[in-house]
């Protein structure tokens, strides 16, 4: 008995990516593409630590590596890149490979001012690739459900938005000495500020009124190391927020955000790893997420599948669908999240509440 002749399907071109930087963060994305993300290969890896690069492609199967990004941006193989570089160097990195004709995924801040910011997002612009920054929290579930009914008015005007981040810790930071100041502003709370702008789309964050210290490592106040933060934003709709950031919660991750409206409240994140309780002599317990990765690996994972996705229809001419509320965190977002990163950074130093437009320089 012969075959049945079929017709011959095409196999869709995978989307090929280019990772720089091979650390935590880094290695992470490069398994989320490989093993994860349907449509896409992790074609290359770039690391000044070449032996890290080498163990990264290694594990996932990557075919080149190097430790010059500049490889990778000048192989025509490549579609787009996953930087992923330390914060210092990602202005840098989004101007080359704009520059390059490759589409851009940063993780963030896009660079750590606005000079260097609008600098890169004018070569992007003038390039015209797809430019999307790391704000993973617009892809867990919960808070795209709490997006959905915002955007479908079901909590009314927001008045009063939270945004939390609570990394977990043992009670002492070791590595303290060698985090670089101002982070918890320009790499942890900027993930609340993108927050709520997202839940509080088309106001503008007018005002910030910030203060931060060391309590978790008092010993390295004098050196300017700051682990405990707490900031109130006021909207250009009137609402009133709060984001609040501190690098050592005994129990776990903790990640929420809140809108409370004209019409009702959401909440979006946990404490918890899951729903479930225990019930015990001991008492009430449940377990907790300790890592990022543990925390949001599904959107760590989507906010690539959603990359990856426009990244293939700009290349192949199609069209992306439209969803029921806005998405993708691109320039604007990153430029909006900066801008009140640093407004915040002056209001730690004044003491004193500080305009965003100040620092966003409109």
């Amino acid at each position: 008995m012969a075959y049945i002749q079929q017709h011959a399907t095409e196999t869709p071109v995978p989307v090929r990516l280019g990772l720089i930087g091979s650390g935590w963060m880094g290695a992470f994305h490069g398994e989320s593409i490989t093993r994860r993300v349907p449509g896409a290969v992790l074609a290359a890896v770039a690391d000044p630590n070449l032996d890290s690069a080498v163990s990264v492609a290694a594990k996932l199967g990557a075919a080149k590596v190097t430790a010059d990004a500049a490889d990778i941006l000048a192989d025509p193989e490549i579609d787009a890149v996953i930087i992923a570089s330390p914060a210092r160097f990602h202005a840098s990195l989004i101007t080359q490979a704009a520059e390059a004709g490759k589409h851009v995924f940063c993780e963030k801040p896009g660079a750590q001012s606005l000079e260097e910011l609008d600098a890169a997002l004018r070569t992007v612009d003038a390039a015209g690739v797809h430019f999307q920054i790391g704000f993973n929290r617009r892809y867990a579930a919960d808070f795209q459900a709490a997006k959905k009914d915002l955007a479908q008015g079901i909590v009314g005007e927001p008045q009063l938005l939270r945004s939390l981040t609570r990394d977990p810790g043992t009670g002492s930071i070791g590595h303290a000495a060698r985090i670089p100041a101002w982070t918890i502003f320009l790499e942890t709370l900027i993930h609340d500020f993108d927050t709520l702008n997202w839940f509080n789309e088309g106001a503008e964050p007018v005002e910030v009124y910030a203060a931060a210290d060391a309590l978790v490592e008092p010993g390295l106040r004098d050196q300017g190391f700051l682990d405990t933060a707490v900031v109130t934003i006021r909207y250009s709709n009137g609402a009133l927020a709060v984001a609040e950031a501190n690098f050592s919660a005994l129990y776990g991750y903790d990640v929420r955000g809140e809108v409370f409206g004209s019409k009702g409240m959401v909440q979006a994140g946990r404490a918890t790893e899951t729903a479930a309780v225990r019930y015990s002599a001991e008492g009430l317990s449940a377990d907790t997420p300790r890592l990022n990765v543990e925390l949001f690996r599904g959107a760590y994972t989507d906010e690539l599948v959603d990359f990856a996705a426009a990244v293939r229809a700009r290349r192949d001419g199609t069209q992306l669908p439209s969803g029921a509320y806005t998405l993708t965190p691109g320039a604007a977002d990153a430029r909006r999240a900066l801008a009140m990163a640093l407004a915040c950074i002056e209001s730690v130093k004044r003491g004193g509440p500080v305009p965003v437009a100040e620092k966003a320089g409109v």
